[in-house]
Formats: C-alpha cells, sequence, structure tokens
C-alpha cells in the first residue's frame, strides 16, 4: 500500500500558471495543448503502485487556480484512489471559514492546504488563525510547505521557526502536515515534530535519493511514526519520487508507516 500525500491534477488553468514557469524550466515540462484526463494522474499512480492520492485545490490572490469543486469532482471520478484537500481564499477570514466548513462537511475533503509563499504571508499571520480553529473544530488537518520555493516567490515564509513553531503553540490540538521536507531548514522542521505531537512531515517535492540525510536518520529511528509519502505530481512523477527508496534503510515497520500507515492515521483514511 502506497499513499501519495501531495498531488495536483494538471489541468490547463494549473499547469499553465505563471508562477510554474521555474519549475517547467528545471524539469523540462511543457504546458499541455489540451486538458488531460484524471485517467492520466491514474495511470501515473499506477505506474508506481501508488494506491491512493491527495489531490490538493488550490487558491491564491488571484482567485481559484485548482477549485475545491473542481477537485471533488475527479474524486467522484475515482473515489476509491483519490480524497481532496481544500484551499480558501485567505483575505476573506468569514468566507473562507465558510468555504472550508462546505468543502469538508459536503464535499468530503480531508483537510486544508495553504501556501504562505502563494500569499506571501507566513503561516503565524492572524489570517490563518480562524481556519486553524475550524481545521480543529472539523478534525481535519492543516497542510502547508515548508522549506524554500520553487517558484520565483519569497522563501522567507517557508521557515519552520518561527512561524509554524508559533501555530503549534497557539493550536496544540491542530494537526500540521508540512510538506516539501523544509530544506535548507530540515533540522528545524525536525525539530518541531519531535517537539509537538501533533506535527508531521510530508516528503513532496523530493525523490527518496534527494532527501537530506537528517531526514533519513529520523525516518529511521524516531521519526517513523511523523513522515509521510509524498511526491508533488506532477512536478515529480511518483514512479521517479519512490525509485530510490530501498537506498534509505527502512525496516518493515518504517517503511509501511512512512508509505502508508502514517497517511492513513494523520487523515482518517478508511483504505
Amino acid at each position: 500500500m502506497i499513499i501519495d500525500a501531495w498531488m495536483q491534477h494538471p489541468t490547463l488553468r494549473f499547469a499553465g500558471h505563471e508562477m510554474f514557469e521555474s519549475l517547467r524550466r528545471w524539469t523540462g515540462q511543457e504546458i499541455p495543448s489540451e486538458e488531460i484526463p484524471i485517467e492520466m494522474t491514474v495511470a501515473a499512480m499506477d505506474a508506481a503502485e501508488v494506491r491512493f492520492g491527495l489531490l490538493s485545490a488550490w487558491h491564491g490572490p488571484g482567485g481559484p487556480i485548482l477549485s475545491n469543486d473542481e477537485v471533488a469532482a475527479f474524486v467522484a471520478a475515482h473515489p476509491t484512489r483519490f480524497a481532496g484537500l481544500a484551499s480558501v481564499d485567505l483575505r476573506r477570514p468569514m468566507a473562507a471559514v465558510r468555504e472550508l466548513r462546505r468543502a469538508v462537511r459536503e464535499l468530503g475533503m480531508k483537510g486544508l492546504r495553504m501556501l504562505p509563499w502563494l500569499w506571501e504571508l507566513p503561516p503565524n499571520d492572524r489570517r490563518y488563525y480562524p481556519l486553524y480553529a475550524e481545521c480543529v473544530e472539523l478534525g481535519v488537518p492543516f497542510c502547508t510547505q515548508v522549506g524554500h520555493t520553487g517558484p520565483l516567490r519569497t522563501s522567507e515564509t517557508g521557515r519552520p521557526i518561527p512561524y509554524l513553531d508559533d501555530v503549534a503553540l497557539d493550536f496544540p490540538e491542530l494537526v500540521i502536515v508540512a510538506g516539501h521536507i523544509g530544506y535548507p531548514w530540515t533540522e528545524e522542521m525536525i525539530a518541531l515534530a519531535r517537539k509537538y505531537p501533533n506535527v508531521y512531515i510530508d516528503t513532496s517535492a523530493y525523490t527518496a535519493k534527494r532527501y537530506p540525510p537528517e531526514l533519513v536518520r529520523y525516518l529511521q529511528g524516531s521519526g517513523r511514526r511523523k513522515v509521510l509519502f509524498g511526491s508533488n505530481y506532477p512536478m515529480i512523477l511518483p514512479q521517479r519520487a519512490l525509485e530510490d527508496l530501498a537506498a534509505l534503510g527502512l525496516d518493515d515497520e518504517a517503511r509501511g508507516l512512512f508509505l502508508a500507515g502514517n497517511a492513513r492515521r494523520v487523515f482518517g483514511l478508511a483504505i
């Protein structure tokens, strides 16, 4: 069983967005000429033997990039393969809370994902706080990005300390899943995962051979229940993200928790 904790289906609006120009340059990917069916994403999962994926919605200052309803439609087309993560308009706190509530209660979303670099607001900004309270009330995780930013936007908002540290202190009941490892502040991110019972790390945006050594040691030992596999598809194919998994030296328990068990528990997945 493999669960991918961070995926996006590459719609034309998403894949062709100007903010991904630098990523396209690095990866050699091109903007698709027509809409890609969701079955293409399922096929990419099948090639890597990924059983289940968490598909992200994206909302930025300019509006929806991948809307909650679009993601819900992808999930409805393949309910045994996907669940969704919502995104909302940070500038409109009450509307954002209501939309998060709708996304979870009506659309079946399993959490909220917000990208601080997209808003140029760190996660300890007051505008996030009503959403954190609502995540706790709804019993869903808050998912975010840590570390440097691939798109040509500020990386400062991705520092785990002090920004995510403040959030975990103020909301000890909030489950936080920090994606993209946190590099070059990986030690800071590991420190937060050690410090707070409800803080987790996902490995999206990195192939297994590029995991920092300190993360591999944590994953092998005391952090085996705190790290989730993620690919960040379509930026990285799941198959490529998993290519060097054997080189991590994980025992059977650590491997099972990393690939599926932790995601199943954190997101409450009945698979």
